[in-house]
């Protein structure tokens, strides 16, 4: 039966039925099954692919429906992973499926980037970019990130022999996009996610040139891709920053929350303190040795708030994404 189902890729050079059991022993974790990690998941479950790690906390919207091809109006209101493990086992039923209806943290990270060979970050969210990052160089493990918003999306292939994002992309945007409030096409979306499968499947099997260290940028209204090697960038000199649990946050931090009052009535933690990002540094008295945590809904403020720390000196700075 496998030898009927893949024959048209094991007919290939170079991959055959040795690169096929390579396939077959891989694990991808695949963080998103949105509208960048439904047609990934799809190709990955196509190509034979052993075992799929899918993390997402969303419902399935009838907003998903024009991007988000492995949901149908029927499964409005359902988990997202569990409708996807189940589309992906009509598709191939051989295949190994977790699905794990939850938030990426700085928590679970390295436990599931461990049991990866490969990880796909389809999250379209930074704050996730940089912990996905994070785990997979402490494990030695790529990454394969992507993104898409509008018309236009781009995907890399980063650690492994090559840099890592945290290299390539030091800093977060001054300002951030999503697709609810900016839109993105559907068809954009689905060659991000097909790209991003294939640089994967391109470094699961061992291909010449590997992938690593390949940067796609896709331009939607020209139909244009261009090709970006990195392979030899300089390492990121900008001190880190880290994004921490919320259950790493201590008594004897000092927690900041960026919200303002009508975005959270309450503040994040009892003893924390409400500032505005324009307000810092100069509302906090010189730097001790006590660690500020940053805290705001999706990680932007707090990484540019803590920017300006470390620039006026503040050693000891830790980052909190809430979520919505």
């Amino acid at each position: 039966m496998n030898e009927i189902r893949y024959a048209r890729q094991t007919a290939l050079p170079g991959i055959g039925p040795a690169g096929q059991a390579r396939l077959g022993a891989a694990a991808v974790l695949v963080v998103g099954a949105g509208g960048i990690g439904c047609p990934a998941l799809a190709c990955l479950v196509g190509a034979g692919v052993g075992h799929l790690l899918i993390v997402d906390p969303d419902r399935v919207s009838l907003a998903n429906l024009h991007r988000q091809y492995l949901y149908a109006p029927g499964d409005v209101g359902q988990p997202k992973v569990q409708v996807a493990r189940a589309a992906l086992h009509r598709f191939n039923p051989e295949a190994r499926i977790s699905a794990i209806a939850s938030t990426l943290t700085p928590t679970n990270a390295p436990g599931l980037v461990a049991q990866a060979t490969l990880v796909l970050d389809a999250s379209d969210n930074r704050a996730v970019t940089y912990m996905l990052d994070e785990a997979a160089s402490h494990c030695g493990k790529p990454l394969v990130a992507a993104a898409a918003l509008g018309f236009d999306g781009y995907v890399g292939c980063y650690g492994a022999d090559a840099p890592d994002y945290r290299t390539i992309f030091p800093d977060m945007p001054h300002a951030a996009g999503n697709c609810t409030r900016n839109g993105v096409l559907g068809s954009v979306t689905g060659v991000i996610g097909h790209l991003a499968a294939h640089l994967a499947l391109r470094w699961l099997l061992g291909m010449h040139p590997s992938p690593a260290g390949d940067l796609l940028r896709f331009d939607g209204c020209h139909g244009t891709t261009t090709r970006t090697d990195f392979r030899t960038a300089p390492p990121a000199t900008a001190p880190p920053l880290r994004f921490i649990a919320r259950e790493a946050v201590q008594p004897e931090d000092c927690v900041i929350d960026l919200r303002s009052v009508d975005e959270a009535p309450a503040p994040a933690f009892p003893h924390a303190r409400r500032l505005l990002p324009a307000a810092l540094p100069a509302a906090l008295s010189a730097p001790t040795g006590a660690r500020i945590v940053l805290c705001c809904r999706s990680g932007l403020r707090a990484w540019h708030a803590g920017r300006r720390l470390q620039h006026a000196g503040f050693p000891h700075v830790a980052l909190l994404a809430l979520g919505p």
